[in-house]
C-alpha cells in the first residue's frame, strides 16, 4: 500500500513539474520585412515585403505581387503547395504553387451567394476555412467545385484571429476560442483571456496576451507562460518547437521545450 502511495505521490509530482516551459533563445538576425508569413522545416522563409510576397530558399528569392488587389492582408504558407493570399479589401484569395505560379483567383464578391469575408486560413485539399461576417459564422469553403463543405454555428463577437491545420480550425473572437474539426463541428470552446492572436504548430497553440506569449499544449487546458526578457513582439510564429518573434528589427529564434 505505501509502495502504490508513493508511486501516486511520484507520478503528480512528475505531472506537476513538467508544466512548464523553457524557452532557450540561440539566434538573432537583423531583417527587414512587411510580415512573415512562415519558416518551414527545410528554412525556407514567407514573407510580405513592401507589399510583395516572398518565398526564400537558399538566397532564391521568388516573389508574387497583384498590384490591382491593393494590400494583402493575410498569407498563409501551411500548405506549400497551395499558398493562399487574402486581399480583404478586394474580398478576394489567389491560391499559389510552390512557384508562386497563381493557380486560382477567388473573388468572393461574385459568389452566389455573395460572402462578405472577413479571415481565411487553409483546410485540407482545395477548401478553404472562410469566415462569413454577415452571418458570423465559419464555413469550409471549396474553391475548386464552388461549394461549402461545412457552416459552422454563428458566433456573437468580433473574430480577431483564425488558424488551421489539415483536420482542426481555431477561431479567436473577443469572448471565445472555438475549435472545429473538418465536419465545422464545435470540439472545444475556451474563454478569450485576452488574447489578441494565436499560432499553432501540431496541435500546439500560442497566444499572445499583451506583451506576453502563452503556449497551451495539444489535448490540454492549462495555459503555460513562455519565460521571454522584454521584447516587442510584433509578430510570432512557431514551427516545430522553434518560436520565431519579430520586434520589427530583428527575428528571434528560440527552442522551446516543456519541462
Amino acid at each position: 500500500m505505501k509502495a502504490i502511495l508513493l508511486f501516486f505521490l511520484g507520478a503528480c509530482f512528475s505531472a506537476v513539474s513538467q508544466e512548464s516551459i523553457e524557452a532557450k533563445l540561440f539566434k538573432s538576425e537583423t531583417i527587414e520585412l512587411q510580415s512573415i508569413i512562415g519558416i518551414d522545416n527545410f528554412g525556407v522563409i514567407y514573407m510580405v515585403n513592401d507589399n510583395v510576397f516572398h518565398k526564400i530558399d537558399k538566397n532564391k528569392d521568388l516573389t508574387y505581387s497583384n498590384i490591382q488587389l491593393g494590400n494583402i492582408t493575410t498569407a498563409n504558407a501551411f500548405n506549400p503547395l497551395k499558398i493562399n493570399l487574402f486581399y480583404k479589401n478586394f474580398n478576394t484569395a489567389i491560391i499559389l504553387d510552390n512557384r508562386l505560379a497563381e493557380i486560382y483567383k477567388i473573388d468572393f464578391n461574385t459568389l452566389q451567394p455573395y460572402k462578405n469575408v472577413s479571415h481565411i486560413s487553409t483546410g485540407y485539399d482545395t477548401n478553404l476555412w472562410i469566415f462569413n461576417m454577415d452571418l458570423q459564422q465559419l464555413e469550409l469553403y471549396d474553391y475548386k467545385t464552388n461549394k461549402i463543405k461545412a457552416t459552422a454555428i454563428p458566433v456573437e463577437s468580433n473574430v480577431l484571429d483564425i488558424v488551421s491545420n489539415y483536420n482542426f480550425c481555431w477561431l479567436l473572437t473577443e469572448k471565445h476560442l472555438y475549435k472545429y474539426n473538418y465536419f465545422g463541428s464545435l470540439v472545444e470552446k475556451l474563454e478569450n483571456k485576452g488574447f489578441t492572436k494565436l499560432s499553432e504548430d501540431n496541435g500546439n497553440l500560442i497566444f499572445k496576451q499583451k506583451e506576453h506569449l502563452l503556449f497551451l499544449p495539444k489535448n490540454s487546458e492549462k495555459l503555460l507562460p513562455i519565460p521571454l526578457n522584454e521584447l516587442l513582439i510584433k509578430q510570432f510564429l512557431v514551427t516545430n518547437e522553434t518560436l520565431y518573434i519579430y520586434d520589427s528589427k530583428k527575428l528571434h529564434q528560440y527552442q522551446l521545450k516543456i519541462k
